[in-house]
């Protein structure tokens, strides 16, 4: 099973700039974008749709910003609109889930987070409220891969100016720690780190252009620890750029079942 992720920055621009038709060619099973700014309605013209999926989309609701969406070759038993928290801080961002009979697939727009405090308070009580909730599903039978964009960098090999950039929101001490529990403590995988440890793979430019600037991988495959040997492969595309993101692609050893 292939599984395709990428924050977008408007999937209008990045359709213009061929995302749809390097989509048809790379025999995803899953694909997951992020960060649409367009409502749903909006995706009905043929340029957004992929010969041989289902498409799914979780849009803002009023205006032109975040949204996700999922484009699946198996047809899923369910989907799920949101995370459910009781604060409703995760609507800020954006969740669509799809689940077969023992495995859900999520993709996952984080809210961003400028030095602005009350945006920070806002990042810091979505992911208290993201690990309260990846701790719960943990006791569940089932699989789980997280899709997306998730605004923050782990480790000083993830963000090519580490030093210069620690003050700054996404790779500030208490998102590291974040990331850190989630994967040494939660026992979640980063899909990416399983299989490759090369230096400078960086999925997201702050610039926008990923031949100048800082370089950050922020995007992540997050799986369940019991798929974590299911890891086949994985990589970065950077032949060509969509977004100031570039999409993650990762193989499992997994077969999507009704």
């Amino acid at each position: 099973m292939r599984v395709i992720s990428l924050s977008v920055d408007g999937i209008f621009q990045a359709a213009q700039r061929g995302l749809y038709t390097w989509l048809a060619n790379q025999d995803a099973d899953v694909i997951c974008l992020q960060d649409l700014r367009a409502l749903e309605y909006e995706l009905d013209k043929p340029i957004f749709q992929l010969d041989g999926y289902f498409a799914y989309f979780f849009d803002s609701g009023t205006k032109h910003y975040n949204g996700v969406a999922i484009y699946t070759r198996v047809q899923p038993k369910a989907l799920i609109y949101g995370l459910g928290f009781s604060s409703g801080v995760d609507m800020e961002g954006r969740y669509l889930q799809i689940d077969y009979e023992q495995l859900s697939i999520g993709s996952l727009l984080a809210p961003s987070a400028t030095s602005e405090m009350e945006s920070q308070e806002v990042k810091i009580k979505f992911f208290d409220d993201m690990q309260a909730h990846l701790d719960k599903i943990t006791r569940k039978r089932r699989e789980y891969i997280f899709c997306g964009n998730w605004s923050m960098a782990h480790t000083p090999r993830d963000v090519s100016n580490s030093t210069e950039n620690q003050h700054n929101s996404g790779f500030l001490p208490h998102e590291r720690q974040w990331l850190s529990q989630l994967f040494n403590q939660l026992g979640y995988v980063d899909a990416f780190r399983r299989v490759n440890r090369d230096g400078d793979e960086y999925s997201w430019w702050p610039s926008g252009n990923k031949d100048e600037g800082d370089g950050w991988r922020t995007d992540f495959q997050v799986i369940s620890n019991s798929i974590g040997g299911k890891v086949e492969y994985a990589t970065i595309y950077k032949s060509q750029q969509f977004s100031s993101h570039l999409p993650v692609v990762i193989d499992y050893d997994i077969e999507l079942e009704h």
